[in-house]
């Protein structure tokens, strides 16, 4: 079990476009139906982002619900980890976690601001912390996903206040520009300030996807995967789906040695409550 690996898949996002690739699932029903295969194809958890029924994205409550419900109507039981994202800056304050209303068990937390190509993403230290009591108040646990490693020494700050419970888990987003590198030395720095005992994930965007998640394999981390982070499956070949983003990182952790971890295994993992139906 302590080998085990969660793999994450971040479906849809909230910046690709329509035009971007014809696989990217840009309606409630396609994303649930992408994040039910990629469940099928090894996923244990799914990080959820809700769009327009024109692709647009949005904070929608209604439109996280049918999703959500979507898959809750399945067989899956993964575990949802909702976005409190902005929407591509569409969105600001409470309307941006209104999906808490869903009680999913890991929610996203963005542990810092910062420059997201020519906009800036904000989240201030009062959001940070209403964010974080908002999270406790749904029952569901906070995945601290950092930017920079400015985010990482915040997240402890947090916890030292009071504003998170340990353990922490963290999620490394590196290589949006303006941010922190997608390079195996930025991953390296950032772990190694992490607490005693926190959990720690990878996410890379582009042609970094895959050469990280496999460092994250080596080292004892944890990866996702999926569209949100990169369309592309080689050079020039668009991936054509999220579920075959995953079925690779699932290949790579079997010739590893890392054996993927269920649903049921990531909720231990993550010490997450049990799952309720």
């Amino acid at each position: 079990m302590s080998d085990a690996v969660i793999i994450q898949c971040a479906v849809t996002g909230s910046i690709g476009a329509a035009g971007a690739s014809p696989h990217l699932p840009l309606t409630p029903a396609a994303i649930a139906d992408a994040a039910i295969e990629a469940w099928r194809a090894g996923a244990s958890v799914i990080h959820v982002h809700a769009r327009e029924e024109d692709g647009t994205p949005t904070q929608s409550l209604d439109r996280y619900r049918e999703i959500v419900e979507r898959i809750r109507a399945s067989d899956c039981d993964a575990v949802l980890n909702l976005s409190t994202g902005s929407a591509g800056n569409r969105a600001h304050g409470a309307e941006r976690y209104a999906c808490l209303a869903l009680r999913p068990e890991l929610a996203s937390f963005d542990c810092g601001s910062t420059n997201f190509g020519d906009w800036v993403f904000e989240n201030s230290a009062p959001f940070l912390r209403d964010l974080a009591a908002a999270i406790a108040a749904a029952g569901a646990a906070p995945e601290i996903e950092c930017f920079d490693a400015s985010h990482v020494v915040a997240a402890i700050q947090l916890e030292r206040d009071g504003h998170l419970a340990a353990p922490l888990r963290f999620q490394f987003v590196l290589g949006v520009r303006g941010a922190a590198p997608a390079t195996l030395e930025q991953a390296l720095y950032m772990r190694s300030l992490l607490p005693p005992g926190s959990l720690w994930s990878v996410c890379a965007l582009g042609r970094h996807q895959l050469p990280l998640n496999a460092f994250a394999l080596i080292a004892g981390g944890h990866v996702r995967t999926g569209l949100e982070d990169n369309l592309y499956y080689s050079r020039g070949r668009l991936a054509t789906s999220n579920a075959e983003l995953v079925a690779r990182a699932v290949r790579l952790a079997d010739e590893l040695g890392r054996p993927v971890a269920s649903p049921a295994q990531a909720r231990e993992l993550l010490a997450l409550a049990p799952a309720t139906r």
